[in-house]
């Protein structure tokens, strides 16, 4: 008889698909929509009987190298899972195809959080199976990257490691997790081991996050998909999002807290053994979050009395710190790539007289949350090991015979961190360029193209919506564009370093 982590990836993450449409049927049936609950329910029944004769079949016939299989699991589960995700919410939604409910559940699981569909044309039922979609793939995100990428030194690992031996000096945390017999250990069994360890925690944070918003004044909805969405940095919501929530800047507030998860892996279990300090203080990733989310909103505060002479506005405390707050809230949204917008965002834009503000929530997408957390975009410390590296050259160009100072891990960042960041940061910018040269061939203008290509990379789907002049809508692209924008999506999910892993020879011996 067949352990359960001896069956291949791919079968048991369609069978806990299948099992989790179970969810949105019972939340059809318990609001009295009967069709909904019904689709659900009888494409849960046939899924999972696909899957059991998959799983019998892959137990006769052992699969390969485990660590190759993991990993082109990850690209199954962005790519194929959602057409299985796509079966149920097709037949619910009227006047729609496959490839538009395929493409919505992509940007759900891949965490991206753009949608099709206006928030009145979906029913209640749908928009929870979209934010639990999201939740589903955050949570994958975080447990494999810890259990597959890591052992791989991809997914922002390769930052940890760069200039290192088979035995890592030095004794941190993350050195000796690599070099630890778990990292011998089978690929199923760590993705096992960490499931049980995050799981709880991820799922009581959703609930707490739940709770406090019910208590806050929003619906039961909207608070859980609220909930679901800034733990997995989705961004996906039944209405326009907390701004026009019933919680207000309470519920702001509550979000804002929680979405410090996607900040860095030392907040979950598991995470200090990948940390570059030993202080939670001197954490690189925290100290540079926390640095952003306070100068940016500063100088927006600033440039009312620097640049922006021809705004007259008359100010009152309420505007400024609505002006404030609004602009901490969404700095720190679109810097972990979830896209929500404050209540106060459209006061402090009038407050810094910026017409648009699209670049710079770009640039914070672009820039991304910690690595191995839900958040996407290049992530925080490669920025952080670039900025080390400028800081340093420029001291010696001032001080040639200077030396550089702050222990080994410091100097490695500096050095070979920064080497292997910078790389990364350029296939990111290959990556940008080829996805807008692709979607400029289906006919979308440059503008458009660069805007909607970035919000695809990143995984920041509300970013399309206040980048530009104008809000874009992704329901009015052609197919042949949103099937590019879908896949560079799950590029953007699974970063370019570990695709080009596939192509690796040695990854395909044995």
């Amino acid at each position: 008889m067949p352990r359960f982590v001896d069956f291949p990836l791919i079968v048991i993450l369609m069978g806990l698909g299948a099992i989790s449409m179970i969810v949105p049927s019972i939340h059809a049936l318990a609001v009295d929509n009967i069709v909904i609950a019904r689709h659900f329910f009888y494409a849960g029944i046939l899924l999972f009987s696909v899957t059991l004769i998959l799983g019998l079949a892959a137990a006769a016939n052992p699969s390969g190298p485990a660590a190759r299989s993991h990993l082109l699991a990850m690209v199954f589960f962005f790519t194929g899972l959602p057409l299985m995700f796509a079966v149920p919410f097709n037949e619910s939604v009227p006047d729609t195809g496959l490839l538009n409910a395929w493409w919505e559940m992509v940007s759900a699981l891949t965490t991206t959080g753009a949608t099709l569909y206006a928030p009145d044309r979906l029913a209640p039922t749908l928009h929870l199976w979209r934010a639990q979609v999201g939740w589903m793939g955050g949570f994958f995100i975080l447990v494999m990257a810890i259990s597959v990428l890591a052992p791989l030194r991809i997914g922002g690992f390769e930052v940890f490691f760069a200039g290192r031996g088979a035995q890592a000096a030095g004794g941190s945390g993350a050195a000796m997790m690599m070099t630890s017999p778990e990292r011998l250990s089978h690929p199923g069994e760590r993705i096992l081991r960490y499931t049980r360890i995050l799981g709880p925690v991820y799922l009581g944070l959703t609930g707490l996050l739940w709770v406090l918003l019910l208590i806050a004044g929003d619906g039961p909805l909207v608070a859980l998909c609220h909930a679901m969405s800034t733990l997995s940095t989705s961004g996906i919501s039944p209405i326009a999002g907390p701004a026009v929530a019933q919680s207000g800047f309470a519920g702001e507030g509550l979000i804002f807290l929680f979405l410090c998860f996607a900040l860095t892996r030392r907040f979950w279990p598991g995470g200090g053994e990948l940390r570059v300090s030993e202080k939670l203080t001197r954490d690189p990733e925290l100290l540079l979050a926390a640095s952003i989310v306070l100068i940016v909103p500063a100088i927006l505060f600033l440039r009312h009395w620097i640049a922006a002479l021809e705004v007259s506005v008359e100010p009152s405390l309420t505007m400024v710190l609505s002006s404030l707050w609004g602009s901490m809230f969404t700095v720190l949204s679109f810097l972990t790539t979830t896209g929500f917008e404050s209540a106060g965002w459209n006061e402090a834009r009038s407050w810094s007289g910026l017409g648009t503000s699209g670049l710079m929530l770009a640039g914070l997408a672009i820039m991304g949350g910690g690595v191995a957390t839900t958040a996407g975009g290049v992530r925080l410390l490669r920025v952080y090991a670039l900025l080390r590296h400028g800081e340093r050259e420029l001291e010696r160009i001032v001080h040639p015979s200077s030396i550089g100072g702050g222990g080994e891990i410091a100097r490695r960042l500096r050095r070979e961190g920064a080497y292997m960041s910078w790389i990364f940061f350029m296939l990111f910018a290959l990556s940008i360029a080829g996805v807008m040269m692709a979607v400029s061939a289906t006919g979308l203008a440059f503008e458009p193209a660069t805007i909607l290509s970035i919000a695809a990379l990143s995984n920041t789907g509300p970013l399309a919506v206040v980048a530009g002049d104008a809000p874009l809508s992704w329901a009015e692209l052609s197919d042949a564009t949103k099937a590019v924008l879908a896949l560079a999506m799950v590029l953007g999910r699974l970063e370019t370093l570990a695709l080009i892993a596939l192509f690796n020879p040695d990854f395909w011996r044995g």
